[in-house]
C-alpha cells in the first residue's frame, strides 16, 4: 500500500522570473499607494445667472441670482466649499424660479394675444354682417 504525504500548506500562485534574475534578485516588498478622491469644487452657476439677468429678469429674481453666483465663486476661491455649496443652490434656485415664471408669463402673452385675436376677429365679422350696427343701444 503506497503511503499518501501531507503536501502542507497552500503554496502562493508563482511568477515565472525574467531572463537575467534569479530568486533573490526579485523584490520581496509591495507598495501599495492610496489616493484620495478628487472631490470637484462647487458649481457656481455664473453663466447661468448671467444669462437669466440679461435675458430673464422677472422680479430682479435674474440679478439675484447673479449676485449668489459671484459669492458662491467668492466662497469657491478662498476655500470655504459648504458656503460655496449654499450660495451655488441658492443661485440655481433663483435661476429655476425666474425661468419658470418667464414660461408662465410666455404662455400667458401667448393666450392673451390669441385670444384678442379671436375677440377682433369676431367684432369685424360682426361689422361685416351688420353695417348699421352702432353699438349697444
Amino acid at each position: 500500500m503506497e503511503r499518501v504525504r501531507n503536501p502542507g500548506p497552500a503554496l502562493p500562485p508563482y511568477e515565472p522570473l525574467m531572463d537575467g534574475l534569479d530568486v533573490e534578485g526579485k523584490t520581496r516588498s509591495t507598495v501599495v499607494t492610496m489616493e484620495t478622491p478628487v472631490v470637484p469644487p462647487p458649481r457656481d452657476h455664473l453663466a447661468w445667472s448671467l444669462c437669466t439677468t440679461l435675458y430673464a429678469n422677472v422680479c430682479c429674481l435674474g440679478f439675484l441670482a447673479l449676485v449668489f453666483s459671484v459669492k458662491s465663486r467668492d466662497r469657491k476661491v478662498l476655500g470655504d466649499y459648504s458656503g460655496a455649496l449654499s450660495y451655488g443652490s441658492t443661485a440655481k434656485y433663483l435661476n429655476i424660479t425666474a425661468h419658470l415664471i418667464n414660461i408662465f408669463l410666455i404662455i400667458l402673452v401667448i393666450a392673451l394675444v390669441a385670444s384678442g385675436t379671436i375677440v377682433l376677429a369676431n367684432i369685424f365679422n360682426h361689422q361685416q354682417q351688420h353695417p348699421d350696427f352702432i353699438g349697444p343701444v
